[in-house]
């Protein structure tokens, strides 16, 4: 015991070590060392590196990819995003300033990704390491006592000990990692089950590493080929073009092909049932070959699958201005905007050679028909059984040279003027009284004069049209193989029991036989762990009697677990005496 003045002394120097403001010594508190820069460190990197992080970024990161399922992704569909942006005009702007609109390339989006990649590598190498050192390790030695497992079991058999400890090791051979020791048989199984686990989270990880390369390496370009034309593999010839961000223009397969044919198959009602695009491909070594694009099945050239998106019609039209030369030629994709194929499509002529520019824009149906009452006409079918073009006139400037890009499928009309012409009813019309806009109908051969000396128009052929897709990605076979090698993974992680069995021999009293007891435990619930502990005892050799002991846990009336033993006659019968 301490005298008054030890403990003064130990309270002075106490507070002299701590300042006026320390903790008086008695009070209970305990300082905890500062942790500093290094500390902090340490324990954010453990904090990220723990699987239960890990878990939440890749739950986090299922939730952030939401707005990309919700919302139009400008990088897939800008027209979409366009429209959202008309019918949401205060909405629009602040989803814009988030990334709704890209989320794939934000940066909260690209954040939460990284974090997840840094926590699973970290996760998961300690854990490489721990289970590398228990492949190699020896199998966990003989318990001093079985009478705490829940599974256990004792018999004699008439073999000696080393005869017994051969049959046993042959038993265990394939299926267990077995090791004789001065205490018994050890052995060990389910090194797949940790194996698995491992393979599924580094797979996990390929996946990952390929998502990313492929935003890196990859491109995607749309493009549209009319019946006798064809497409060279070159970045001017797409319609839109989105590369990889490392993408060099230099590494496009120079392939071309050629759309012989498309076709397509309808149901009377309308429905589709089949459509084909039949395509001559041309290869980089002079080398031609066929082949046939439907619908999720795709051509393979120069490495990329390239889909058949969509189809329509693109009739054949030749204007001719106030001079009579031509000033456009060619087909002009209409793209539908129904099942029945009911198309709209612009015709830009720029290259007039006297008189304002000329631009049309319309709708074209392969089936016209009047309606009942009167009111116009549509389509009745997608197959071009009665085709019909009805078309309005504008001229002025279309606003081509002013160095902006446009839409081949918009006409500009601030700089235009509508073409009207007297009604034919007298009745009024958007212009002036009496007047309604000039609409040109046309079929197949069909020419028509266009009012003010403008010149003529002629609805020629009408050729088909496809949409084509073109996706090159280097990491697609990586990406299979990783989702391959994570579902091994994980249904060996579920499915391959871990157990631990051990087994002693000892002679039998009258020195005639051996007696061998086992004990087995597993990780978890496993029901075939009593059958095999059984199995291998049973492969020692011919038993003298039924087994002496079988424990396995039972449940008791109030709830409790307990064991329950069964005591079958001694299997040695000399020690019926005792």
């Amino acid at each position: 015991m301490r005298t008054a003045t030890e403990v003064d002394a130990t309270n002075l120097s106490s507070k002299a070590g701590q300042g006026e403001d320390g903790p008086e010594v008695g009070t209970g508190r305990a300082q905890s060392p500062a942790l500093g820069v290094t500390g902090w460190l340490r324990w954010m990197w453990r904090q990220l590196t723990s699987m239960r992080v890990a878990i939440l970024l890749l739950l986090l990161l299922a939730v952030v990819a939401l707005p990309g399922s919700l919302f139009p992704q400008r990088p897939q569909d800008p027209a979409r995003v366009d429209e959202y942006f008309s019918a949401y005009p205060r909405l629009a702007p602040w989803l814009e300033r988030v990334g709704f609109f890209d989320v794939y390339g934000s940066p909260w989006f690209a954040a939460v990704y990284l974090l997840l990649f840094i926590s699973l590598i970290g996760c998961i190498v300690p854990r490489v390491r721990v289970h590398w050192r228990a492949l190699h390790a020896r199998p966990p030695r003989v318990p001093r006592s079985f009478q705490r497992f829940p599974v256990r079991e004792e018999l004699a058999v008439t073999e000696s000990r080393p005869a017994v400890e051969a049959n046993l090791m042959a038993a265990l051979k394939g299926r267990y990692r077995a090791a004789v020791t001065t205490e018994g048989i050890t052995a060990e199984r389910g090194y797949l089950r940790e194996s698995g686990n491992l393979v599924f989270h580094l797979s996990l990880i390929g996946v990952l590493l390929s998502l990313a390369a492929g935003q890196l390496y990859s491109y995607r370009g749309q493009f549209i080929v009319v019946e006798g034309e064809s497409f060279a593999n070159s970045v001017l010839d797409y319609d839109t073009f989105e590369p990889g961000t490392f993408f060099d223009p230099d590494s496009l397969a120079p392939f071309t092909f050629t759309l012989e044919e498309f076709a397509s198959e309808f149901t009377p009602d309308a429905l589709a049932r089949d459509f084909a695009a039949t395509v001559r491909v041309s290869e980089p070594d002079g080398s031609t070959r066929r082949e046939v694009i439907k619908v999720n099945d795709p051509m393979d050239a120069g490495g990329a699958n390239l889909y058949l998106m969509g189809n329509g019609f693109a009739p054949d039209i030749t204007v001719r201005d106030g001079a009579g030369q031509v000033a456009f030629s060619g087909p002009v994709p209409f793209l539908p905007q129904d099942s029945v194929y009911t198309s709209r499509g612009v015709v830009k002529v720029p290259d007039v050679s006297v008189g304002e520019q000329l631009g049309l824009t319309g709708a074209f149906l392969p089936t016209a028909m009047m309606a009942e009452d009167g009111s116009g006409v549509y389509s009745a079918h997608p197959e071009p059984n009665a085709p019909l073009m009805a078309l309005t006139l504008w001229a002025g400037d279309l606003g081509l040279d002013d160095g902006v890009p446009q839409n081949v499928y918009v006409l500009d009309t601030d700089d235009m003027r509508q073409i009207y012409e007297e009604a034919p009813d007298g009745s009024p019309g958007s212009a002036e009284e009496g007047q309604q806009p000039v609409t040109l109908f046309l079929s197949p051969g069909e020419s028509v004069e266009l009012p003010e000396g403008l010149g003529t128009v002629t609805f020629g052929s009408l050729p088909r049209f496809v949409g084509l897709d073109l996706r090159y990605d280097p990491t697609l076979p990586y990406l299979l193989g990783s989702s391959v090698f994570a579902l091994l993974g994980l249904f060996a992680s579920l499915f391959v029991p871990r157990r631990r069995l051990w087994v002693k021999l000892t002679d039998t009293p009258s020195g005639g036989g051996t007696v061998v007891s086992g004990a087995a435990l597993a990780r978890g619930d496993d029901p075939g762990l009593a059958r095999d502990l059984a199995r291998v005892l049973r492969s020692a050799g011919s038993p003298v009697a039924p087994p002496r002991r079988t424990t396995t846990e039972t449940h008791d009336a109030d709830g409790t677990t307990g064991p329950t033993t069964t005591a079958p006659a001694d299997p040695d019968p000399a020690r019926k005496g005792h």
